[in-house]
Order: structure tokens, then sequence, then C-alpha cells
């Protein structure tokens, strides 16, 4: 009786350290996430003129990262812009990264017929991330209304995006400000959300500015006239021309 008693509580004491155990572990590694998101930096270029450009997003995470750490990087699109997911396709099968959409995208509106939307991008998918991650992503200008005050261009303004950064080891996230958990997919095919740590965005980082060509509003009426009247011509002269040479 005594021995079952005993070996009872002896299973009991080691159940309750391997829970203080983990229970400690999992802080650890939450408080390592908290620190590299503090150390982290997000830097965003555009390169390339007219209305297909590249957006150019460098990752510079902490020297002390460890593996089994997943970044993932939200882009918040405006109307202006488009990104071309056969394009996309075929890019991420020879690439390091992986994206997903959160809708289908129209590649024929214009601008003031369109909605935003939301890219999730996954630069390291398998294996150990990396200090520095550097992802390029095509992007695209939708055709923009017309002017009529005599503007040439339109200007576009696209946001960074946000860094989120998951520890596989860190189970339940709490008490990381200024930071904020968001749920987001877990990975690039949406088969499920997990908690992410968003890194608190810095003031001082503003959206980049594109600018893109738009017509000339005034001269709708001409060209549309001009048109018409090209039109009818060439209507007349095709008529005139079967009737001489009997054409049917």
């Amino acid at each position: 009786m005594y021995f079952v008693l005993f070996s009872a509580l002896a299973c009991l004491s080691t159940c309750h350290c391997w829970i203080e155990e983990d229970e400690k572990k999992n802080e650890n590694h939450c408080g390592l996430l908290k620190q590299w998101l503090e150390s982290s930096l997000v830097s965003v270029e555009i390169i390339k003129k007219g209305f297909h450009r590249e957006m150019v997003t460098t990752v510079e995470l902490s020297p002390d990262v460890l593996s089994g750490v997943r970044v993932l990087l939200v882009h918040r699109w405006p109307r202006g812009i488009y990104v071309d997911p056969y394009q996309l396709a075929s890019l991420s099968d020879h690439s390091d990264w992986q994206i997903l959409l959160d809708s289908a995208i129209d590649l024929e509106v214009p601008a003031h017929k369109t909605e935003g939307f939301v890219s999730y991008v996954y630069p390291t998918p398998d294996g150990p991330t990396p200090r520095l991650l550097k992802v390029t992503l095509p992007i695209h200008g939708r055709y923009h209304e017309p002017s009529f005050d005599g503007e040439m261009f339109t200007s576009v303004d696209i946001e960074a995006p946000e860094l989120l950064l998951r520890a596989e080891k860190c189970m339940q996230l709490n008490n990381v400000e200024p930071h904020t958990i968001v749920d987001a997919p877990c990975t690039h095919d949406n088969s499920s959300t997990c908690p992410w740590v968003k890194l608190q965005l810095q003031q001082d980082r503003g959206p980049v500015g594109v600018q893109f060509p738009v017509g000339d509003g005034s001269l709708v009426a001409p060209v549309c006239g001009g048109t018409l009247l090209v039109t009818m011509l060439c209507c007349v002269a095709l008529s005139k021309h079967m009737w001489k040479h009997r054409i049917s």
C-alpha cells in the first residue's frame, strides 16, 4: 500500500517538474522572440520605371536569431498596384520565398474600379532562417482615370510590409509590448492560422510614393471626335471601293 502511494507521489512530482521545465523553456523562447523583434529592421526600395517595377524588401534580423523562427511579410497593397499571380507562381518555383494572396487578382480593371488586397510572403519556408533576408517582388501599376487639371502623373503610396515573427517553440504568446499579437496564415497554402508577433512600426518610416503616367482628360472630346470622323471616312471609302468593283 505504501509502495503504491509512494510511486504515485513520485510520478506526480516528475510530471510537475516536466511541466515547470516546459513552461520555463516556453518563457525563454518567447523572451528571445521579443528581443529579436526589437533588434530587427525592415527597409523597402522600389526599382525600375514605368508601369512594371520591382519592390525589394530587406529584413535584417537579430545577430543571435536561432533556428525554428519563421518570418512573414504582410503587404497591404493600394488599389493602384497589382501583382500577377501567374508571374509570381513561376518565380516562386525558382526562389526561396513563397506567397499567398488573400483574394483573386483581376489584371485588366483600372485602378478606380478595383480594391486593394493583401499578400503574405514567407521568405524562408524551409530550413534555418538567415540573418539577412531579401525578397524582390514584381509589381505593376494599374491604369488610372484621365486627369482634367493638366497633371501628367499620379502618385500611389505603397506602405512598407509588416514584419511578423513566430517561434515554433514559443507555444504561448503573452506580454510582448510594445509589439502586438496577430493571427495570420501559418504557411503559404493557408491551411490554418497561427499567432504571430508583429513588429511595432517605426514612426519615421512613411510610405514609398510611386508615380504613374495618366491620360489628359481635356483631349477626350477631340480624340473621340477624330476617331469617329476617321472611322466614317474609312467606311465611305470602303463602300465606294466595293460598289465600284461589285464586291459583295
